[in-house]
């Protein structure tokens, strides 16, 4: 036989209690109670193979597998460690029975035949509390499909089933498996291991190999919706064909391989995760070589990460890194020379039936196989074997509990469920490390992640980091020697990742490929909420291009040191000064003509508010505050009210004084005696008083900010009260349009008295801006005080007299 196996059978490790003791073998041991054991050994013999105490039809043998046998040896090295110890079963000797599953056409036979009587028959009764089986204990199968199968059947019996390689996750649903328990962490860690290690490495683009059996499916979809809620893409996954039980390969497996390895070499991605179990893969990484695919980042599952043959095939180092999750190293002592240690032979007794028969008891090929595989088994750390290793000594234990050994054993019956009780309890130490099941009926052992060596100085699977299940955390990632020039980690991303302040614009259906687009001023990208999309900045802040972050703007406002409010201060004190000037001129002449004719006590009414409005621009001065725009919105604008309200009723006076008052006399007298012209300011002073109220009652007086259209990067700090101009401003502008009419008709009056022209130029610098009151003061009372101080002749009541006899006169 070649060093290469080609095995598709799998074994089953059991413990039976025997009647009668048979001949000693390397697959059968006689012993009180029998341990089981469920390996792949052999390979190209047609026709029935015979094992232990059964014969299974159409079962091919193909050549031996390695790893199969390497457990085997395992559990007899266990059984014979325990029954060499004076402590743990004292008086009491462990057998082992080894059956041949053929991976998982053959599961059903066993578990019929173990728990069968010693006659062969299995009745059918209402309660089995007190059934014996032939057998105490199940050990394994090493794999979930298998594993399922029997536990089944085993459930129902209550009979320990401990599987060492098993990972599924369904098989922690104890109310269908009650009796099965499992000395390997589930599929949900390697799962989790695998995902930390991608993401350790930002690999975000990976390709999904699987199986087409349970195995495949299950892991490949545990893998998928782990990685829904991380950032990694399956660029694409593809079903790798199942090998013909002789391996070779027909038209279409060959058509398929060259599908699948031609669509690896397309791909951008360089990180390939293998779900399958080891007998699959041979074909495939022969067509791997064939076609000279490199530069890959093989990762391995559990069921072929330790695999001696495929590592065998030293071209696979060309392909590129291979890493793989596998259970923690555990040394064992003094293994590694039973494994190839040579036992004699001895024929099974003539009195056994063929039934009973055992074949292959010499299995010379077994072991010299495995002698060639010794240095790589050993230098790999026997991981799975202290599995198989530990299950062995939990039964054991469990048996010290319940059969009491203290100075010795009591030899009495156990039945299965009482067994089952005392596994669920045991809490040992073996080799250094805890033994205990929890409540899921898992040992949560350390795992690792391996990289395969070709150095025949180093370990072949070399631990580069290590996972721990119950914090279910991926520490120490260390000495990984890449397969890359200049030992550089290797790529595998569909699109290299942003720049900060830059979004992902989504390329394709996966969200690993995208584009880089800069997030605009005003915008910035918290990629902790949403990488895809740029957030908008607060009204209050900005963001320069492709920033992450928003700075505030720079208030800006009048400040006492800028030229334009220096400007505007000169004006407003040369406003003031001016307004006071003319109030002093006004009083000292309150009682000539020219005076009068302006208004008389009413221009202390316009000037006054005046005066009081000039005070007022200190408050436009400096950073706004609720105080300075509550009295810019309310006290101002009622001071320029009542100053257009006055201009406004007196134009309306002198046109009734020389046109209305001839016409209308009872109305003039009645608008004279009732003071008309300080009702109609008042009455315009009460509703302007009511509109301001309004606004602040409708509305805050808080200074806010808007951006600067010019520099965004500044945030113009006023008072909020652009709605309530309109309303402000509607009176104002109605009071307005009212006195130029007014002015407007008076133009004819006596010279002295018509003020049409410096009321139609207030109003119209009015109407065009708003920025100055000293057109007001100048418009206004400019002329009456430039006749007052230069014309004084023409101040007399002769003189306005002689005016108003003149336009009497023309009119008649």
């Amino acid at each position: 036989m070649g060093p290469r196996a080609k095995a598709v059978c799998s074994l089953f490790i059991l413990l039976q209690v025997l009647a009668e003791p048979a001949e000693n073998s390397d697959f059968y041991l006689p012993g009180d109670y029998l341990l089981g054991g469920l390996f792949t050994l052999h390979a190209n013999v047609k026709g029935t193979v015979h094992l232990s105490f059964l014969q299974v039809p159409q079962c091919k043998k193909y050549e031996m597998k390695v790893l199969g046998y390497n457990l085997m040896q395992a559990m007899r090295f266990a059984v014979e460690e325990i029954n060499n110890r004076s402590d743990l079963l004292p008086g009491v000797l462990l057998g082992y029975e080894i059956v041949d599953v053929c991976y998982i056409s053959n599961n059903v036979q066993p578990v019929l035949y173990f728990l069968a009587r010693e006659d062969y028959s299995l009745p059918i009764q209402e309660d089995y509390s007190h059934y014996v089986p032939r057998v105490l204990a199940v050990i394994g199968p090493d794999n979930s499909e298998s594993t399922t199968t029997v536990a089944h059947f085993l459930s129902l019996f209550l009979l320990p089933q401990i599987t060492y390689s098993a990972i599924s996750d369904d098989l922690r649903d104890k109310q269908h498996f009650p009796a099965l328990l499992r000395t390997v962490a589930g599929a949900d860690h390697q799962i989790e291991a695998m995902v930390q290690l991608l993401l350790h490495f930002n690999w975000n683009w990976i390709i999904v190999l699987v199986s087409s059996d349970d195995y495949g499916r299950y892991n490949s979809q545990l893998l998928k919706d782990r990685l829904a809620t991380r950032d990694i893409c399956i660029a694409f996954q593809e079903t790798l064909p199942m090998p013909q039980p002789d391996q070779v390969v027909t038209e279409w497996e060959r058509q398929r391989l060259e599908a699948i390895v031609g669509k690896l070499q397309q791909s951008s991605a360089r990180v390939v995760v293998l779900f399958s179990p080891d007998l699959i893969l041979h074909n495939f990484f022969r067509e791997v070589l064939r076609q000279n695919f490199t530069g890959a980042v093989w990762i391995a599952s559990e069921s072929w990460a330790i695999d001696p043959v495929l590592h065998n095939l030293t071209e696979l180092r060309q392909t590129g890194t291979f890493l793989g999750v596998t259970t923690q190293s555990v040394p064992i002592p003094g293994f590694s020379e039973f494994r190839i240690r040579r036992t004699p032979v001895r024929l099974p007794e003539p009195n056994r039936t063929s039934l009973e028969a055992t074949c292959n008891q010499e299995c010379d090929t077994c072991q010299d196989t495995t002698a060639s595989f010794n240095s790589i088994l050993t230098l790999s750390g026997e991981r799975v074997v202290y599995n198989v290793y530990s299950a062995v000594y939990a039964v054991a234990h469990a048996l010290h509990s319940l059969l009491g050994c203290t100075q010795a054993c009591s030899k009495e019956v156990v039945y299965p469920w009482q067994l089952l009780k005392e596994i669920w309890k045991v809490n040992f130490t073996l080799l250094g490390h805890s033994v205990f099941f929890d409540k899921q009926g898992d040992v949560l052992m350390p795992m690792e992640v391996i990289q395969w060596q070709w150095d025949l100085s180093q370990n072949p699977f070399q631990s580069i980091a290590s996972y721990y299940p119950k914090l279910r955390q991926l520490k120490a990632i260390h000495n990984i020697s890449w397969h890359t020039a200049n030992n550089t980690i290797p790529v595998s991303m569909c699109s290299k990742d942003c720049h900060p302040g830059q979004r992902k614009k989504p390329v394709g259906i996966h969200s690993c490929c995208f584009e880089c687009i800069d997030c605009l001023p005003g915008t910035f990208l918290n990629r902790t909420a949403d990488e895809f999309d740029c957030q908008p900045c607060p009204s209050y802040e900005w963001s320069h291009r492709n920033d992450t972050s928003c700075f505030k703007r720079r208030l800006a406002f009048l400040e006492w040191h800028e030229p334009s409010t220096i400007f505007v201060v000169m004006l407003t004190i040369l406003g003031f000064l001016s307004t006071l000037a003319i109030m002093v001129i006004f009083w000292r002449h309150l009682h000539t003509p020219v005076v009068r004719s302006a208004g008389g006590p009413m221009c202390f009414l316009m000037l006054v508010p005046l005066l009081l409005a000039y005070a007022m621009v200190p408050m436009y001065i400096g950073q706004p505050t609720f105080f300075s725009c509550l009295w810019r919105q309310t006290f101002f604008t009622l001071c320029f009210t009542i100053c257009i309200s006055c201009i406004t009723v007196r134009s309306f006076q002198i046109v009734c004084i020389f046109k209305m008052a001839r016409r209308l006399p009872r109305a003039y007298g009645y608008w004279v005696r009732c003071h008309g012209p300080y009702v109609f300011v008042a009455s315009f002073m009460v509703l302007k008083v009511v509109i301001v109220a309004g606004n602040v009652l409708a509305m805050t007086a808080n200074p806010t900010a808007r951006p600067d259209p010019d520099d965004p990067n500044i945030m113009v700090l006023s008072c909020n009260y652009r709605r309530a101009l309109l309303f402000n401003t509607s009176l104002d502008l109605l009071l307005s349009v009212a006195g130029f009419s007014f002015a407007y008709m008076g133009k004819e009056l006596p010279t002295n008295y018509n003020e049409a022209k410096f009321i139609t130029l207030c109003m119209t610098f009015y109407f065009t801006s708003s920025v100055s009151l000293c057109t007001f003061i100048f418009g206004y009372f400019g002329p009456k005080c430039y006749m007052v101080l230069f014309y004084p002749e023409r101040n007399t009541q002769v003189y306005f007299s002689s005016m108003i006899q003149g336009y009497t006169m023309g009119k008649d």
